[in-house]
């Protein structure tokens, strides 16, 4: 109930129980809703964020933004419309000189594209930017687009296209120097086709996969295969040599040299033919 019904509190779910014939706390309710981690009921209007989810197969945004041009010194001004569900982005042009003229025949242009290609939508959303004039929302009535204006000063209304906005400047304008109009829509124009094919978002449907394997890779890894686990013995370091360790021992097996770290060896008693040991003058290997 918590889930569908975002606005009902634990007192609200404890009387809808209890006309369902469960008596139930409302504390052992909130109990249960902290434990499925679902957050408080939300004391603000939500209509806007279902509106958009439930038309999001039909649902339009478009907005402009800017871009300085490094070399020229000069603004300009990017038009495109993105859809709600895929994400998919289309470029609309490209300009110095924005209008309202301007805005009218690249919405000509793309109702007329999207009538060649049998695509409907119901709606379309964007700002109150001086740019769409009256005679703007007419010709997307004309296919059966209902034009929905955000409320003033809340960009978060049209979240999706100022989203991508924002994508656009991180990944791409701001990372190198615009020489001018022309630059900057061939620029757009592969981000665009990247965004649309390669690049991973949340937009539904994007049947993005991953590189094949190459085939001298093992496709099974060794800690799924069947039989006792397969060791490679180690080898020896080409920079250690084989060679013993060997130090000046004393009368009695007492080691000479204190620095090093040598085992004690056991006193024996030494025979004639170990009197050069017992001089002082020998090594023991």
């Amino acid at each position: 109930m918590a889930r569908e019904n975002r606005t009902w509190g634990a007192v609200r779910i404890q009387g809808e129980l209890r006309r369902l014939g469960h008596r139930v706390a409302a504390a052992t309710i909130r109990k249960v809703l902290r434990a499925h981690r679902i957050p408080p009921p939300k004391h603000r209007d939500d209509s806007w964020r279902i509106f958009l989810r439930a038309q999001a197969d039909t649902l339009l945004a478009t907005d402009f933004f800017h871009v300085d041009c490094a070399v020229s010194l000069a603004r300009v001004y990017v038009a495109f419309v993105i859809e709600h569900s895929t994400r998919r982005v289309h470029l609309l042009g490209v300009t110095r000189y924005p209008c309202a003229s301007w805005a009218i025949q690249l919405a000509r242009h793309f109702t007329a594209d999207l009538e060649a290609a049998g695509r409907r939508f119901t709606h379309l959303v964007r700002d109150r930017d001086a740019k769409f004039i009256a005679t703007f929302d007419p010709v997307f009535t004309s296919i059966g687009v209902t034009t929905i204006m955000t409320a003033p000063q809340a960009p978060k209304m049209n979240a999706i296209a100022e989203r991508f906005v924002g994508s656009v400047r991180r990944e791409r304008t701001d990372r190198m120097l615009i020489a001018g109009e022309r630059h900057l829509r061939v620029v757009l124009d592969q981000y665009i086709a990247h965004y649309n094919t390669g690049r991973s978002h949340q937009g539904h449907g994007m049947s993005l996969r991953a590189p094949r394997r190459r085939p001298e890779r093992d496709p099974i890894p060794r800690a799924s295969r069947p039989g006792p686990p397969q060791t490679c013995p180690r080898r020896a370091d080409p920079r250690v040599r084989d060679c013993r360790i060997t130090a000046p021992v004393k009368p009695g097996g007492r080691v000479i040299d204190h620095h090093r770290r040598y085992r004690r060896i056991p006193t024996t008693r030494l025979t004639s033919a170990d009197e050069p040991f017992r001089q002082g003058q020998g090594w023991f290997h």
